[in-house]
């Protein structure tokens, strides 16, 4: 783990909230009980990213029969957890244990087939799972895959006591596990005590909104209590974000460049037109993704 203390220049004109969103209960996998966040009528409006799931319970009946082999092609998956284990295996030959505070960043490129399986019988299994869009040139690219343990995770405190974990991007000087060309993805876990503030640059034209899990906070004057999605205005002029905390909370921020290409979605299939869409469904059925998960 890389922990360092610092922080940056005040911010000169923080982004606005522009709507708060509340997510929608749903089921997947084999019956896993979550919450979709990001729901497909947002993919434009927050481009690059396609998904977001939150997933948290104490009740074994709510996750336990996990996410058995399922297809996917064309963007990237990763999954951050919280708390619980869950069993990772794919038909590229990659398999892997995500635990508490781990990240699993799969890249589906042109088709992967996996599963994703609780490795325990009772106690909390909570997380988040991210869909991020790939760039049309790497749709078709190889799969690929890696698992974090929460040590691995760079770190950063801020003097305020402001502690962040940086998945992806960068944040007060220190690189996150993983950096993307195409997407440029910040990805921060921010766990803020009470009567902070936590400051970070984003580009003007990145897409990009704040998920409250614990607590609430205020972000340029606005209330964000939690389980609600704050999306952050664009303005030409805004240099980044300033989020505040009167009460302990934890929030995700997440950011990205959008790709600004078409986007076509069936399913677990999320390419740029519907031709290649008939193409992904032809080449699953037919059995041209690597051979199911074990």
């Amino acid at each position: 783990m890389n922990t360092r203390t610092e922080d940056r220049p005040t911010l000169a004109q923080p982004r606005q909230v522009e709507r708060l969103v509340a997510g929608q209960a749903t089921t997947d996998g084999a019956g896993v009980r979550l919450t979709r966040v990001l729901t497909q009528s947002l993919q434009r409006r927050l481009d690059p990213f396609l998904m977001l799931d939150a997933f948290g319970s104490d009740k074994p009946d709510d996750y336990i029969a996990g996410f058995p082999d399922h297809p996917h092609r064309g963007f990237e998956t990763i999954t951050y957890m919280i708390a619980g284990r869950m069993r990772h295996r794919d038909s590229a030959g990659h398999e892997g244990l995500l635990e508490n505070g781990g990240v699993q960043w799969m890249t589906a490129g042109r088709g992967v087939i996996h599963s994703e399986i609780p490795e325990q019988e009772e106690g909390v299994m909570e997380g988040f799972q991210l869909w991020l869009n790939l760039p049309a040139a790497e749709k078709m690219n190889p799969p690929w895959y890696r698992d974090f343990k929460a040590a691995e995770l760079p770190q950063v405190l801020t003097s305020a006591g402001v502690a962040v974990t940086v998945i992806a991007g960068a944040s007060h000087g220190t690189a996150g596990a993983v950096t993307r060309d195409g997407t440029a993805p910040l990805y921060l876990d921010l766990h803020l005590p009470a009567g902070t503030r936590f400051e970070q640059a984003l580009p003007a034209d990145h897409n990009a909104f704040v998920y409250v899990y614990r607590g609430a906070v205020t972000i340029a004057g606005q209330a964000v209590p939690a389980q609600r999605m704050a999306i952050l205005a664009n303005d030409a002029a805004a240099d980044g974000v300033a989020i505040e905390a009167t009460g302990e909370a934890r929030a995700l921020l997440i950011a990205g460049r959008p790709l600004n290409e078409p986007i076509a979605q069936y399913g677990p299939f999320v390419m740029n037109t519907q031709q290649e869409i008939f193409q992904a469904l032809a080449d699953f059925r037919e059995g041209r993704f690597a051979a199911a998960a074990g």
